[in-house]
């Protein structure tokens, strides 16, 4: 919004000096958008967990592993409403609406998002503990995953390397993948989607490791959108990619601003309505970025946890066995005698580490 107000509708050549100008610059209108996401997600989270309060929308604990339930059972939750509303908002603001990538994001956010928000508002306020029926959800994952990767088949983000899979430390062709372009984008749009949700089960756990994982992808998006960057680094080019990274600040902003009140002990919880769609939204980023297999590093702790969960359900079916005390993988070092707190921090510390990981592929290639 602000880059028409200021730029395309009052710059003008012979104007050159103007300093309107800045607001073309990918990287003001990021930090523009984080810090108004970050204001944004500290104003009206506060009112929105009176709200909830008030109308006692409050977390359904499992009695089975927090033996904190007394205090966790009064803990609203859905604050995912917060974390969208201020991604949203200030992405209008600070991003280019013309460029096709912002509004395949925003299509992203708000159709993961909705399909948490049904979840949500069935086990808050209809009182069904299963929420919404598991195979309903998973078909409406991949309804808004299959729209986007049919989009990108049909019109791809890469006139050569649009159908093709960039492989990290690797600085050769990427993988043509044809008409398995379709399943593949789906599995990671969806398989990120899900792997945040499963992460989300700790005051502040999930959105500790979003944000960890939204600086990475800010980075790659940055160094996508600019030609000369890509061509040093040798990583596929992506037209107008850096509006990506627009984007992306408004979520990083949306979801410090969040962790304010979800660190521990939480005010708030995130429900399916924020990590649904904020684990759509990294796997989207990825998939625009041409950067598929790079994020399962960068979000190396979800494919964890995700894994873990896998496994565990794997070896009880077949074997009768249970790998891990608990899944996912952070109920399992809390049953073992792990505060939650140090729980958390040491899974942020591994996902931190991750993230250098991952940027360290592109100078080895």
């Amino acid at each position: 919004m602000l880059y028409y107000l200021l730029y395309e509708k009052l710059y003008a050549p012979e104007t050159i000096t103007s300093f309107l100008r800045v607001f073309k610059y990918i990287t003001l209108r990021t930090a523009g958008a984080t810090l108004t996401a970050l204001f944004i997600s500290f104003i009206i989270t506060p009112w929105i967990i009176n709200k909830f309060k008030k109308y006692k929308m409050s977390q359904v604990v499992r009695v089975d592993h927090h033996k904190t339930k007394g205090t966790k059972s009064e803990t609203p939750t859905m604050g995912g409403v917060a974390v969208l509303f201020s991604l949203l908002l200030s992405a209008a603001i600070w991003s280019r609406w013309d460029a096709r990538f912002t509004l395949l994001m925003a299509i992203v956010t708000v159709g993961f998002g909705w399909l948490g928000f049904l979840d949500d508002y069935l086990k808050l306020i209809k009182k069904q503990p299963e929420g919404l029926i598991a195979r309903y959800k998973f078909i409406g994952q991949m309804v808004i995953a299959g729209s986007i990767a049919v989009y990108l088949y049909f019109f791809p983000c890469h006139s050569m390397y649009g159908h093709s899979l960039s492989i990290p430390f690797i600085s050769g062709e990427p993988l043509e993948l044809g008409y398995m372009f379709i399943p593949f984008v789906m599995l990671v749009i969806v398989g990120t989607s899900n792997a945040v949700n499963l992460t989300d089960g700790m005051d502040g756990l999930a959105i500790g490791a979003v944000i960890l994982a939204t600086i990475g992808l800010i980075l790659v998006a940055y160094l996508a959108g600019h030609y000369k960057f890509a061509e040093y680094l040798k990583i596929i080019y992506v037209q107008s990619g850096g509006e990506i990274t627009v984007y992306l600040g408004a979520m990083l902003g949306a979801s410090i601003g969040f962790l304010w009140y979800n660190a521990h002990p939480a005010q708030i919880f995130m429900g399916d309505t924020g990590a649904l769609s904020l684990g759509g939204i990294l796997g989207t980023a990825a998939v625009l970025t041409k950067n598929e297999l790079l994020l399962l590093i960068i979000g190396g702790l979800f494919v964890i946890e995700a894994m873990s969960v896998i496994i565990q359900v794997a070896s009880f079916k077949f074997t009768g066995r249970r790998v891990f005390a608990m899944a996912p993988l952070h109920h399992h070092f809390e049953l073992k005698g792990w505060s939650e707190s140090k729980v958390v921090v040491r899974f942020w510390i591994i996902a931190g580490i991750f993230l250098l990981i991952s940027l360290s592929t592109f100078k080895l290639r």
